[in-house]
């Protein structure tokens, strides 16, 4: 704990259920730094004293306390204590950490209601959720291996791609990562060592590289437990635990559940996956296109290979083209030609490049990656300049930056209908995004933004 009042609270408790009690070396008092290390303190508080005389009684430094003793380090913590146990068991070098469970959330759970009016959020915090936020910083800054017990663990995302798309991939898995409050490891299907069949009949020729991808992910998982698929030309602000853990209630498969204003059918590029029951096999899958089995539209838009399809998942872990603060957990840049790494005119760019800065600041994304990608025609050139001059926002790029994209031709035109097909949906796609920011967009922040490009 932190606060020296839970002692308080607590009382014997300790001295009956807990092994060891560990308190900064100048605990909180009432959720302020307190001035009274734990040498002064044992001698006024008896539960204190008698645990500090069996050695049950362990300490630590922490970083908002105004002392520090010199013999140990400083662990920092910006909500909770959990941080400081799972800070604590990272600097003492464990790798592996499983927790019964963090409480968190907007109540505690029903084992604790009895406490709910004497310690509910006493530090006036909004929310117990942020302390995930935390967590998730340390489990990137540390490699620490950390999960809740009954959750299966590392979360398994595996992401469709081409070495073309691998900077995305890598903004996508930092975007992941940046707010998971569990371990998850990222993979590039394109990097899992299995040969895809091509298809005897022109017209059952995958749309492209990495279509038929997706079905190589219960082999991959050895068939066992679950896996989150996701195109690569995506980006998380959510805590992606939130899809991992979503029931399969009798399905195979999860994808998004589409509004039906949208009138769309349901997408499947996010999608949770029971790799226990999907016995997918690559090579029969093409099999069964070659023998006409199923047809190409059928194995793509309905995925037919699966028995039980539900679309429980929330909406919000599929938005395309559009992001709502605190609301959105997933943006799908659909549309190839205004891709973020691709275009700089993108109306919600300024969000991926802001991670994108923020992956190099930690060394997640090295410059010399970046810049290799721009060398080799994968991304546009002005991305570079959007990183040696920290500005997130394409839109306020000056016209020598622009220029930089000059005769850059994206690797999608390599791909089938990545010409002027695609070039026509953008284009009424940008007309119609346009129309969106200028309805949602104050006025002043349009002027001000128009003048900073102009002067520029």
């Amino acid at each position: 704990m932190i606060d020296l009042d839970v002692v308080d609270q607590c009382g014997t408790a300790f001295e009956t259920n807990a092994e060891v009690v560990l308190l900064p070396w100048v605990p909180h008092v009432r959720n302020r730094a307190g001035t009274e290390n734990l040498a002064q303190l044992v001698s006024s508080h008896p539960v204190l004293r008698r645990l500090d005389a069996e050695d049950r009684l362990l300490w630590y430094n922490l970083c908002t306390a105004p002392k520090h003793r010199d013999d140990s380090p400083v662990v920092e913590v910006r909500f909770f204590s959990s941080e400081a146990a799972l800070r604590l068991l990272a600097m003492a070098g464990a790798r592996r950490i499983r927790s019964l469970g963090i409480d968190g959330g907007a109540s505690y759970s029903t084992e604790f209601t009895d406490l709910a009016e004497t310690t509910l959020l006493a530090n006036s915090r909004s929310s117990f959720d942020r302390q995930f936020e935390e967590i998730a910083r340390i489990i990137m800054t540390t490699g620490v291996d950390y999960a809740p017990l009954d959750v299966e663990s590392p979360i398994r995302v595996f992401v469709a791609a081409t070495d073309a798309q691998m900077l995305a991939v890598k903004v996508l898995e930092f975007s992941i990562k940046k707010h998971a409050s569990m371990s998850v490891e990222v993979s590039s299907l394109h990097l899992a060592g299995i040969d895809i069949p091509t298809p005897r009949d022109a017209a059952n020729l995958p749309r492209t590289p990495f279509s038929f991808q997706r079905f190589l992910i219960p082999a991959v998982k050895g068939h066992a437990g679950r896996a989150i698929y996701l195109d690569s030309d995506m980006q998380v602000f959510k805590d992606i635990r939130e899809l991992w853990t979503v029931p399969f209630d009798g399905c195979d498969l999860l994808t998004v559940r589409e509004p039906v204003e949208s009138g769309r059918k349901p997408q499947f590029s996010v999608m949770l996956l029971d790799c226990k029951a999907l016995h997918w096999n690559i090579a029969d899958i093409v099999a069964g296109l070659d023998t006409k089995k199923f047809t190409y539209e059928q194995l793509m838009q309905d995925l037919c290979v699966a028995k039980r399809i539900g679309t429980t998942i929330d909406p919000a872990w599929n938005s395309l083209e559009h992001y709502t603060a605190g609301k959105t957990g997933l943006v799908h840049y659909t549309d190839m030609p205004t891709q973020p790494w691709v275009y700089a005119g993108h109306p919600l760019g300024y969000l991926w490049v802001r991670d994108l800065l923020e992956a190099v600041d930690t060394g997640f994304i090295s410059v010399d990656f970046v810049r290799d990608h721009v060398e080799r025609g994968f991304i546009r050139p002005s991305l570079l300049y959007q990183l040696e001059h920290r500005l997130d926002d394409g839109l306020l790029l000056p016209k020598t930056a622009r220029a930089l994209d000059n005769g850059f031709v994206a690797p999608y035109h390599a791909l089938p209908g990545g010409g002027r097909t695609a070039l026509r949906r953008a284009a009424a796609w940008l007309r119609a995004a346009t129309r969106r920011a200028y309805q949602r967009t104050p006025l002043f922040t349009l002027e001000q933004k128009l003048r900073e490009r102009l002067s520029r």
